[in-house]
C-alpha cells in the first residue's frame, strides 16, 4: 500500500493485539458482525488510515491467526504469555524497520474511525520531542466522569500529556466545596463536564521507545491506578494527546457486542460513530 502520510519516509505500521482469552466476553474477536469475524472489521478499519502503509495482526492464538491470514490478511503467533498489548505489539516491532511508527489499535475496536488513526500518527509526526501518541474525546455526561472505569487525562499548553486518571481531573475545588461533592457539583453547573477528556487507548510509538517501553518494570503509579501509560510519565516519557471528535464504541461485554451488530448491520461505520 503506497504511503500517503505527511512525511513519506516514515513507516507507519499498525499492529492489533489479539488475545484469544477475555474476562467477560470469551473468544469475542471472532464473533462473527455482519458476516465476518470482529477482527476482520477492526482490521479494515486500520486499513483504511491514510497515513498506515501495513497493517499486521499479532495474536496468541491459532484460530485468529488462521481467520486472518484466510481472509487474505497479515498475522503473527505471538507468545501466550505477555501480560499486556504493549508488550505483544513490540514482540513484533523487533522485527520491524528501525524508524517506524508503530500504532496500536484496539482489536474490539470495530467501528475505529480511520481519521481518529491518522489524526494520532500526524500528532507525533508533529511533536518531535514526544516519544508517543494518543487519543482522547470531549467527555459529554457526568456518568462518565464519575465511572472509574473511563479513563481521564489532563494535558499542559502543548499538548503533552500531565496525568492519567480513573479519578475526575482536572478537580474542580471551588465547586465541590460550594455544593459538596464531584457529583453534586456537576448536577448544579452542567457545563462543568465539558472541562473533561476521556483518554481513549489509541497509542502510536516510536519503535526504538516502544522497544524500550516494553522491558521497562511496572512503577507504583502505574499499579496504582492499573494504567500502563503512567510507566511513560513516571521514566520521563512523553507522550502528545490529539482531541479527536466522534465517540469510541469497544466490545467488552455481550451487550457492547450486541450494541456495535446492531449498528454494523444498520449503520455504517463512520454515521454510526457520531451517534455515540
Amino acid at each position: 500500500m503506497e504511503q500517503h502520510g505527511e512525511n513519506p519516509r516514515q513507516i507507519v505500521i499498525a499492529i492489533i493485539p489479539a488475545r484469544y482469552a477475555s474476562t467477560r466476553l470469551e473468544g469475542k474477536l471472532l464473533l462473527p458482525l455482519a458476516g465476518k469475524p470482529l477482527i476482520l472489521h477492526t482490521l479494515e478499519q486500520a486499513s483504511k488510515a491514510e497515513t498506515i502503509s501495513r497493517v499486521i495482526v499479532a495474536t496468541d492464538d491459532e484460530r485468529i491467526l488462521r481467520s486472518v491470514r484466510e481472509a487474505g490478511h497479515e498475522a503473527v503467533l505471538t507468545s501466550p504469555e505477555h501480560c499486556s498489548g504493549s508488550d505483544r505489539i513490540a514482540e513484533v516491532a523487533q522485527k520491524l524497520p528501525d524508524r517506524s511508527m508503530i500504532v496500536n489499535v484496539q482489536g474490539d475496536e470495530p467501528l475505529i474511525l480511520p481519521r481518529t488513526i491518522d489524526a494520532a500518527v500526524e500528532c507525533l509526526l508533529a511533536h518531535d520531542a514526544a516519544d508517543m501518541s494518543t487519543t482522547c474525546e470531549i467527555i459529554r455526561n457526568k456518568e462518565d466522569v464519575l465511572n472509574p472505569n473511563v479513563v481521564k487525562v489532563v494535558t499542559d499548553g502543548r499538548g503533552y500529556a500531565v496525568y492519567f486518571s480513573r479519578s475526575p481531573i482536572p478537580f474542580p475545588r471551588d465547586a465541590v466545596n460550594k455544593y459538596g461533592s464531584v457529583e453534586a457539583a456537576l448536577n448544579a453547573e452542567p457545563e462543568l463536564v465539558s472541562r473533561f477528556r476521556k483518554h481513549t487507548g489509541l497509542y502510536v510509538y516510536r519503535r526504538n521507545f516502544l522497544l524500550r517501553f516494553a522491558k521497562m518494570e511496572q512503577t507504583a503509579l502505574e499499579k496504582t491506578e492499573m494504567l500502563e501509560q503512567l510507566r511513560v510519565i513516571e521514566n520521563a516519557g512523553r507522550i502528545v494527546v490529539a482531541e479527536v471528535e466522534g465517540g469510541s464504541v469497544g466490545v467488552d461485554t455481550q451487550e457492547d457486542f450486541e450494541r456495535v451488530k446492531t449498528i454494523l448491520e444498520t449503520q455504517t461505520a463512520e454515521s454510526a460513530i457520531q451517534n455515540v
